[in-house]
């Protein structure tokens, strides 16, 4: 590569994703030799600190965990040179630096930071704060390493408007100051979004009776203690932003989690807690995740749904569906891999042997074409016993069609889920829920290789992959670690939570002039509370943005959202920008790519699938590491001039 002529690059957004790049492009530009480049001068444009930005900031609160294990998550390449990418000045990821700071602890690490550390190990779930604090480090060792001709500079002030300049762009800042730079990557990652009719109406409401209304937010930007003790308290998601709020709202006012009789966990009030009052959808929270040394089971293995299998598709001139063609081929891993473990761990509950059931099994999940799902259910009928069936689309709606005939018996029949889920949990390895899941977490990571950049029909993305796929995945694989599971189950039995039951309707109520949840599938009248939490985080949609700098560039038709063709014909906006394919130029309003603008992480949701996830750690960039490809092939481009 022959850098050319001087460059000035802006990176507006310094957290993970604008790390990620930075070290892209420094890496690249100390590969090239020193006399064929010239003089780059790059800037970092966020009014939060570089690495952590908003999401990880290090002073946030050590009850925030991450829901990622310290051996999955980097912000740089490592582990798996492939592709040809130049080697990275910083080669750790969060683990690598984990080992390296507990064995000599850097001395910007902090007493709380050490005491994490010392009891932190690759297959724990570390606080959000110590992860913040490896991208902290990393920001601060790429600075370190900087060749002579790079200067980088941190603007803490946030990026207003975006206008061409010639063949560049002059980028107004908050502090009011102006850059004129060559060349801009938008790695804006979570930004704030205008609320949806339903929320508009709770805040209304909200203002009318003089209630409490919180909407979705980084739950490190919420002060929780202005939530009042003992008073209930309605949140609204049990998702991951939901134990963050759990768990504020106990531990974080001093109350403790104990083991009591028989290993159980127990929770001993402080007296400071509210009543949380909790409900979503499907009614339970996420399941958490398997206790595993390693992210995806070592007892799993693809048959079906692998990348030559997928990508067959393409070689055949076909764009496939996922309901069609790609689900088909994952269904039979995850069958696969529940009843394998089965057959394993509990033969001697099947009603045949278990070594000729697996030969039958494989047998019938080989068959060709729908088929082979009726050869499955035959099979099953005779050899295993009904209770021990797995019907996978029912695991997102574990309580669908049961009515309760009251808020306790609910109550009880959450508790046992989740304590069944802890005790899942906890066998590993030898849970065939688990492995299941693990099979789907597996497909995950190869579908979202094959998907990208129109690997799909628009119908079948908007109503299969992310309509009731991506639902169902989240659910089952992106939970949390099992001690938060098993902390709600003894918050439920000490009386702290309470749940109100699938697809809840929550409302201002003008007899009462307070907030009221309630579930048809309980008959209860439902309940009352002054203060609402919608326990998410703002959605990723284009459209809906709040960001100054992405409003201004949609509305002066700089930038412009994907429209996708639905099934009836008609043209939807998608969540995320209209980009070319890698590296992501951004396309302006009438289609046309801009050669200098990029786009990076949350605002590709309408080319890659899961954007929010992290690269994983010592894996091919093409892979798990594909936010790594992006940067790359995006500070390639940069620095290439093309």
């Amino acid at each position: 590569m022959n850098t050319g002529p001087n460059q000035r690059v802006a990176v507006v957004g310094a957290g993970p994703r604008g790390t990620s790049v930075l070290e892209r492009l420094i890496s690249q530009w100390d590969a090239v030799p020193a006399g064929q480049r010239g003089h780059l001068d790059i800037h970092l444009v966020d009014p939060e600190s570089p690495g952590p930005g908003h999401v990880w900031r290090p002073s946030q609160s050590r009850l925030f965990l991450m829901n990622t294990p310290s051996l999955f998550p980097t912000v740089v390449p490592v582990g798996v040179r492939t592709d040809g990418l130049a080697p990275s000045v910083v080669d750790h990821s969060f683990d690598d630096w984990r080992v390296a700071m507990t064995d000599q602890p850097a001395g910007s690490l902090s007493t709380a930071d050490q005491e994490e550390l010392y009891r932190l190990g690759s297959s724990d779930f570390p606080s959000r704060a110590l992860y913040g604090r490896y991208l902290e480090w990393t920001y601060q060792q790429l600075l370190d390493r900087c060749p002579a001709d790079v200067v980088v500079t941190h603007h803490p002030a946030e990026a207003l408007a975006l206008t061409p300049e010639g063949v560049g762009y002059r980028l107004s800042l908050g502090d009011g100051s102006e850059l004129a730079v060559d060349a801009v990557v938008l790695a804006l990652g979570h930004v704030p979004a205008q609320l949806s009719p339903e929320q508009v109406a709770l805040r209304d409401g909200a203002g009318r009776y003089s209630l409490a209304y919180w909407p979705p937010a980084v739950p490190a930007d919420i002060d929780w203690n202005r939530l009042p003790a003992t008073k209930p308290v309605l949140i609204r998601g049990l998702g991951l932003n939901f134990f963050d709020v759990m768990i504020q709202l106990t531990a974080g006012r001093g109350g403790r989690f104990v083991t009591g009789e028989g290993g159980r966990l127990e929770y001993q009030l402080s007296g400071r807690e509210p009543g949380i009052v909790a409900a979503s959808r499907r009614g339970v929270p996420y399941r958490a995740k398997a206790q595993l040394d390693s992210y995806l089971p070592r007892s799993v293995s693809l048959t079906y749904c692998t990348l030559p299998a997928l990508r067959s598709f393409a070689d055949q001139g076909i764009q496939p569906g996922f309901d069609h063609d790609i689900w088909p081929l994952l269904h039979r891993d995850v069958m696969t891999a529940y009843y394998t473990t089965l057959a394993r761990v509990s033969g001697e509950l099947l009603l045949a042997d278990p070594d000729g059931f697996l030969a039958r099994l494989h047998t019938a999940i080989a068959v060709s074409g729908p088929g082979w799902e009726a050869a499955l259910a035959t099979l099953l009928t005779t050899e295993v016993p009904a209770e021990l069936h797995l019907t996978v689309e029912a695991l997102a709606h574990p309580f669908a069609g049961r009515r309760f005939a009251s808020t306790l018996d609910y109550q009880d029949a959450v508790l046992a889920y989740l304590e069944e889920d802890v005790a899942e949990s906890a066998r590993g390895e030898d849970s065939p829920l688990k492995m299941a899941i693990g099979a789907m977490n597996a497909g995950r990571t190869v579908i979202k290789q094959v998907v990208a950049d129109g690997g799909l029909t628009d119908q079948s993305w908007m109503a299969e992959l992310r309509g009731w796929f991506e639902p169902l995945v989240e659910g089952l694989a992106s939970g949390p670690p099992a001690i938060r599971i098993a902390q709600l189950a003894a918050l439920a039995r000490a009386g702290v939570v309470r749940f109100v039951g699938p697809n809840p309707a929550f409302v201002v109520d003008e007899d009462t002039e307070r907030f009221r949840a309630s579930s048809p599938w309980v008959k209860s009248p439902g309940v009352s509370a002054s203060h609402l939490v919608d326990a998410m985080m703002p959605p990723n949609r284009a459209v809906t943005t709040k960001s100054p700098l992405l409003r201004q560039l949609l509305d002066d038709g700089l930038v412009r959202a994907r429209m996708m063709m639905a099934s009836d014909g008609v043209p939807v906006s998608s969540p995320g920008l209209d980009v070319t394919p890698p590296p992501y130029r951004a396309l302006d309003g009438s289609g046309r790519p801009h050669p200098h603008l990029y786009v990076l992480g949350l605002q590709l949701a309408s080319a890659q699938w899961g954007t929010a996830i992290a690269a994983q750690a010592h894996t091919p960039v093409d892979a798990g590491g594909r936010t790594l490809r992006d940067a790359d092939d995006i500070a390639a481009a940069i620095l290439s001039g093309r």
